[in-house]
């Protein structure tokens, strides 16, 4: 087995936390629900009938897929997510994730001119000229397409100010 093949997580213990997580909403909407009356009464069904069987099923079907983990799974040391494919994922989430945080405190277009930089030169392998052509061209049109053509103000920080584009 190579380094970049070895399991980061199983394909066992992924099934068994996320049937914990949909175990643990389904009894919050049940327990939601009980705070309403989960009968039926002459005029039909009261207030948290539905939410409560809903949940119930949630509850169900995920003591199911426990079950199951326990009796297809455990053991078998199956690979959910290895070294190599984490960090294809962490290759495109970084990136995205870095974008939110760049548009949170540079605005829209800022961050999306360094994000399209910064995936074109990082994972695209383009050169830096073609790649800030290409970056500061879309968000050049995208600022004309919504700002004028379609009059639809977008997120702006810091720079788009400093230019006195509001």
């Amino acid at each position: 087995m190579k380094a970049d093949d070895r399991v980061v997580l199983s394909r066992f213990t992924l099934e068994v936390v996320t049937a914990l997580v949909t175990l643990a909403a389904g009894a919050v909407v049940m327990g939601g629900a009980v705070e309403y009356a989960i009968g039926w009464d002459e005029t039909g069904p009261q207030p948290g009938y539905f939410p409560f069987r809903v949940g119930l099923v949630i509850a169900l079907a995920s003591l199911g897929v426990l079950a199951q983990a326990f009796v297809t799974h455990r053991g078998t040391g199956e690979a959910f997510v290895s070294r190599e494919r984490l960090r294809r994922v962490a290759a495109f989430l970084l990136p995205v994730v870095g974008f939110v945080f760049c548009v949170v405190f540079l605005g829209l277009y800022v961050a999306t001119a360094l994000y399209l930089f910064a995936v074109m030169l990082g994972q695209g392998g383009y050169r830096w000229p073609f790649a800030a052509v290409v970056s500061l061209g879309v968000t050049g049109f995208f600022f004309v397409l919504f700002e004028w053509w379609f009059k639809v103000p977008l997120v702006k920080g810091p720079a788009e100010a400093l230019l006195g584009i509001h």
